[in-house]
């Protein structure tokens, strides 16, 4: 595995492109959008000052790094040499698999084929394709630079060696990783939509303030962060597509909390936006 090819430029992109090319993988980062795909670079850039700044990394790691990343809107061009491609666009399923079927035709046969997801099914994204085989997801956290796990997910079809490449990749990526059966929500997604839809509740009841309820889990129940500012950080209408998905799929538990869906309807997102359940 010398190349990785990255779909999608946004947040999860954008960091997924940072820790491979840090980790020395010839990176190419494609989207449609010419203008999105020089922000992510800025965004890269500035995140390796950052730990130039903290004493985490080296200029030459750096450079090494920015030397290492290329950008496209030619998808073709994206995934000519690659060996390994990472999908991370919206959580949309019809998106995912639209673009599952295209990167299908255009990689080679021995391509592997991952998705970066929170909930989507691997096994419906793979059957969309001849490589079932070679499909797989992998959920990295935000911000990726930073977070060291990776959940790891066959599809019914997966191949054990599709499992063992992956798990290496990630890897040198410098993650942890943990192998979880195809379920929806996998492991840490169904822990935090509950956790995450209950505060909702709460703060809808008045049982406390925002900044109270995410105090008292950080302190009282040692979260790093609290269920409120984690779901603005990863976005209230991607919390939102994934509330849904898993109300459809695992039931009631998991019917998204009104306020959500109001405050998502109003425009506010959380940090991306510069309102949720915080103002930033």
């Amino acid at each position: 595995m010398k190349h990785i090819t990255v779909i999608g430029s946004g947040l999860m992109g954008t960091g997924i492109a940072h820790v491979s090319a840090q980790a020395g993988y010839q990176v190419t980062l494609y989207d449609i959008n010419e203008e999105q795909l020089q922000c992510a670079r800025q965004t890269i850039e500035k995140n390796l000052d950052k730990g130039i700044e903290i004493k985490k990394i080296s200029e030459e790691v750096k450079w090494r790094a920015l030397s290492n990343l290329h950008l496209t809107t030619d998808l073709s061009e994206a995934v000519q040499h690659t060996d390994f491609v990472i999908e991370a666009v919206p959580e949309i399923l019809e998106l995912k698999i639209d673009i599952f079927k295209k990167l299908d035709k255009l990689c080679r046969e021995s391509v592997i084929l991952a998705t970066n997801t929170s909930t989507m099914s691997p096994t419906e994204i793979g059957a969309a394709t001849n490589r079932p085989h070679r499909t797989i997801a992998m959920h990295f956290f935000n911000p990726v630079y930073k977070m060291k796990l990776v959940e790891i997910i066959k599809g019914l079809e997966t191949s054990d060696k599709t499992l063992e490449v992956t798990k290496q990749v990630a890897k040198k990526m410098g993650k942890e990783t943990v192998t979880v059966n195809e379920f929806p929500g996998f492991v840490t997604s169904r822990m935090n939509c509950v956790i995450g839809n209950e505060a909702m509740n709460m703060l809808s009841e008045g049982v406390a303030s925002a900044e109270d309820i995410d105090k008292a889990i950080k302190l009282g129940l040692n979260h790093p962060m609290g269920p409120l500012e984690l779901a603005d950080l990863v976005g209230l209408d991607t919390r939102l597509k994934n509330m849904k998905y898993l109300h459809k799929t695992l039931g009631e538990k998991y019917r998204p909390s009104p306020i959500l869906t109001k405050y998502v309807k109003a425009g506010r997102l959380g940090s991306k936006s510069g309102q949720g359940f915080y103002n930033y």
